[in-house]
């Protein structure tokens, strides 16, 4: 993978995890079954993305393309 790619990947999710700071996803759980009938609930899980983690992609990928991906 070129390494300005890269960099450029870094920054964008980087920037996105600082904007959105969190996501969630729908889960379908089943409960219970008799016969043709079903019992099921969804679960809605949410998953917190600290903004350390924003920062040090943006940081990472600003670091890789100053540097010019190690090539020279």
């Amino acid at each position: 993978m070129n390494m300005k790619l890269l960099a450029i990947i870094l920054v964008v999710v980087g920037i996105l995890a600082l904007v959105y700071q969190q996501f969630s996803y729908t889960k379908t759980e089943k409960d219970a079954q008799l016969g043709p009938i079903e019992i099921q609930h969804d679960e809605t899980h949410t998953i917190p993305i600290s903004p350390l983690v924003g920062v040090g992609c943006i940081v990472a990928g600003v670091v890789i393309l100053a540097t010019g991906g190690g090539r020279r």
